[in-house]
Formats: C-alpha cells, sequence, structure tokens
C-alpha cells in the first residue's frame, strides 16, 4: 500500500461499532491505518448479548495507538438511543468532528421459525435495526449541518437471499438495507452517502453456523478461507471523498470478489381491462407469472462456488 492510499481518510473521523473483533476489529484497524481517528464501540458482550469481563474493544484501541493512530474506546450499546448520542457525541469531543459511521455491531439468537421466541426476535432487532437506526440518527445532524458524511452499513445474504433459522435475523438486515436506501434518498441534498455492504466472512458472528452434514461442513469451510481483513478496503473506499456521488447501493464481498446486488424491482406484470376476480388470477395471473417466481433459495443456494 502506498502512502497515499494510507492517507485515504487523513483528517477523516470515523465510528465503527461492534468493532471489538472479526469485521468490525479489521474496518477500525485498516480506517486508523489509512489516516482516520477512530471511536472503537464495543460493548463487550458475547455473540447473544451477555456482556464478557474483558471489552476487547479497549486492546484494538490500544493496537491502533501503539501503531501511531489515534483512537478511543466507547463501550455503549447500539440498541440505547442516548448510547448511540453518546457515541457521536464523543467522537466530536474527541476529535472535532463525525464524518462516516460504520454499522457493524450485532447478535445472533438463531431459532427455527416456530420455536423463535418474543425475546429472540426482540432483541437482534433492537441490535441490527434499532442499532443502525439510532447510530445513524445520531450523526445525521452532524452530516447535515457541515453538508457531508457517509453511512457504511452491514446487512446479510440471510436477508437479501435467505437462511434457515434466522427469521429475526434476516428481518433486521434486510430492514438495514431499506434504511440505508430511506436515508439515501432523504439526505443527499446534504452531501450524505449510505451504502451496505453484505459481509462474507468467518468470524465470531458466522462460526455459530450449523456444520452436522456434508453439504454444511463444506460451506463453513468455504467461509473459513473468506477472512474479515478482506471487508476492510471496500468501507474505507466508501468512507472516503473518493466514493462521492455512490450512494444507496448494496454490495457483496466474499474474499476478493465484490458484487453489485440487485434490489426490487418489477419483473413481469399481468392485466385484464375488466380487473381481476379470485378465480381468473388463479385460472390467467399465476400461471402467467409462475415462470417467475423465486425459489426458496438460501445465501448457499446462490452463492455457491468456492471463493476467489
Amino acid at each position: 500500500m502506498t502512502d497515499a492510499n494510507r492517507k485515504m481518510l487523513a483528517g477523516k473521523v470515523v465510528l465503527v461499532t461492534g468493532a471489538g473483533g472479526g469485521i468490525g476489529r479489521e474496518i477500525a484497524l485498516g480506517m486508523a491505518r489509512n489516516g482516520a481517528r477512530v471511536v472503537v464501540n464495543d460493548v463487550g458482550a458475547s455473540l447473544g448479548g451477555d456482556i464478557m469481563a474483558v471489552n476487547p474493544g479497549q486492546q484494538v484501541v490500544n493496537e491502533i495507538r501503539a501503531a501511531g493512530g489515534e483512537a478511543v474506546h466507547n463501550g455503549d450499546s447500539v440498541s440505547d438511543a442516548k448510547g448511540a448520542e453518546r457515541m457521536v457525541a464523543q467522537a466530536v469531543e474527541a476529535f472535532g468532528r463525525i464524518d462516516c459511521v460504520v454499522n457493524n455491531a450485532g447478535i445472533l439468537r438463531d431459532r427455527i421459525f416456530h420455536k423463535m421466541s418474543v425475546d429472540d426476535f426482540d432483541a437482534v432487532i433492537k441490535v441490527h435495526l434499532y442499532g443502525a437506526f439510532h447510530t445513524s440518527k445520531a450523526a445525521a445532524l452532524h452530516f447535515k449541518e457541515q453538508g457531508s458524511g457517509s453511512l457504511v452499513h452491514m446487512t446479510s445474504a440471510s436477508g437479501l437471499v435467505g437462511n434457515f433459522g434466522q427469521a429475526n435475523y434476516a428481518a433486521a438486515k434486510l430492514g438495514v438495507t431499506a434504511l440505508s436506501k430511506s436515508i439515501a434518498l432523504d439526505m443527499q441534498k446534504f452531501n450524505v452517502r449510505s451504502n451496505c455492504i453484505c459481509p462474507f466472512a468467518w468470524s465470531r458472528m458466522t462460526s455459530s453456523i450449523p456444520a452436522e452434514t456434508p453439504e454444511e461442513r463444506a460451506r463453513v469451510e468455504r467461509l473459513k478461507r473468506m477472512t474479515p481483513d478482506k471487508i476492510a478496503p471496500l468501507s474505507i473506499y466508501l468512507a472516503s471523498d473518493a466514493a462521492a456521488g455512490v450512494t444507496g447501493q448494496v454490495f457483496a464481498v466474499r474474499n476478493n470478489e465484490i458484487s453489485l446486488m440487485s434490489q426490487p424491482r418489477p419483473l413481469r406484470s399481468v392485466h385484464r381491462s375488466e380487473g381481476w376476480t379470485p378465480e381468473s388470477i388463479g385460472e390467467h395471473a399465476i400461471p402467467a407469472l409462475r415462470a417467475s417466481f423465486y425459489p426458496l433459495d438460501r445465501s448457499a443456494d446462490v452463492f455457491c462456488w468456492d471463493p476467489i
């Protein structure tokens, strides 16, 4: 990496949530290497949301400082609106501004749907969807005043495509993509950008994937070849001024592959001048549309090739 590339974010202040390990850690370290001053947020929780004795976020701060960068730790929860406001306020207090928020924090409470509790659903929605809203809203007020800003949200193929046992996570992550698009539309006049990344990487979040059948074990082995550091470069680019005009998009990063994901648009339509009845829908509309139906694919069915 050249010195010019390393300082791509010189003068920028970036908040990375859930940055104590995995993808968030690599993004925080990469942002700092590229010249950003970083607020490393991590509540210090287990995969299921339970608080751990030692907060790994401070360790990431120590790494950044040891390498000559500037960073501070924040231990608030993204699921709390006041906590999100404190994160952003801490960035402004410590470094004078806020330029980018990377919404990476997350938990899992995987259950097959008929066994999923209200608490399982609520906890995941609060961290992923409410968390992205809270931090984005807190930063948006500053972005509007300064006439610039970037939001980078982590979505998931579980929401974009589908997966077993993740109705809560999938609903939250697909909600995040809609949130991102709405922010991009509402905030474009203030020069504020909002994009999503669908990351494929082996991390604490993916380590809970079942690996009982040969097919599941093969999928896990593919995931293990996709390391969290591969997600950082696109996050850094989207946080930089070089990404001006890139907004409202959903990208997938899978090892050395970057894909632009589709967004819902009409595929096929039918009409009857006299209108529809339930019977004519069954006789005419559904047979005409059936060829374009989506199968019940999971992420592994769509992204079925070995990562490059």
